[in-house]
């Protein structure tokens, strides 16, 4: 698990989630006693930002919406802790998950996804149509970058400040996801991927457009990929410098870099 001392914070990106925003951020304070709680609000015109407030987390208030790698970026900078972990607003993440998703933090793993193509999908969940757009994105990336994620667009995940250090992150929109996880893999680092489970949102609809997102996101993967170099993750003394593919909890992409 992530190394005892280690404080962690809690990022949710959210736009219009009302709904479900409040019973978020209980799960997060019952599952992660102790962390920092930080809703970014990325514009929105309903009480997202006070029902989130009033449900014990810190806000941090963007206008207008500029997207969600935009909140991510800017939940980034406002944050203290050794550990990030990203969890959506929109009810559709299990909280109580967030446990074993820090359990599989090792001390020689940079990046954990909440992959819900080894986990499970309930009704409603995913589209058709996104399905098979994730899918081929996937595939992409097996060809771009010979590492075998499953769910590169995870929304759910853990993450060592130290590694989000050593990449760029450049994007706005839905790309932040690929733009993470490739970033990392380029820069010398792990990535594990364990079960999550995944439910349909509460209220609302996503802001993801399958064919403006998809091209987006293809796009954030090639220009990772032809990118110069990156500097290199940074490890502790005595820490390893890559994690061989194949664990207990998930699947694993090794940290070699592609070149």
């Amino acid at each position: 698990m992530h190394r005892v001392g280690e404080t962690v914070t809690v990022i949710l990106p959210a736009h219009n989630e009302a709904v479900s925003i409040a019973s978020v951020v209980q799960g997060v304070r019952a599952n992660a006693p102790g962390a920092e709680i930080l809703v970014v609000d990325d514009g929105s015109t309903d009480d997202t930002s006070g029902l989130a407030a009033a449900a014990g987390a810190e806000v941090l208030r963007l206008v207008p919406n500029g997207g969600k790698g935009r909140a991510l970026r800017e939940g980034v900078k406002r944050s203290s802790g050794d550990v990030l972990v990203f969890i959506d607003a929109d009810g559709q993440d299990d909280p109580g998950e967030i446990p074993a998703m820090l359990d599989a933090l090792g001390p020689d793993v940079d990046l954990v996804l909440g992959s819900r193509f080894i986990g499970k999908f309930r009704d409603g969940a995913i589209t058709p149509l996104n399905k098979l757009g994730t899918a081929g994105i996937n595939t992409f990336g097996r060809i771009l970058f010979r590492r075998r994620i499953t769910d590169p667009c995870a929304g759910f995940r853990a993450v060592r400040r130290s590694a989000l250090s050593a990449i760029d992150m450049k994007a706005d929109g839905y790309d932040i996801e690929v733009d993470v996880v490739y970033g990392i893999l380029r820069a010398g680092g792990s990535v594990v991927e364990v079960p999550a489970v995944r439910s349909a949102r509460v209220s609302g609809r996503s802001g993801l457009s399958s064919f403006r997102d998809g091209l987006r996101i293809a796009g954030r993967m090639l220009r990772i990929r032809l990118a110069q170099s990156p500097k290199r993750i940074r490890r502790q003394a005595g820490q390893p410098q890559a994690f061989a593919a194949g664990t207990g909890s998930g699947r694993s992409g090794s940290a070699a870099d592609p070149g």
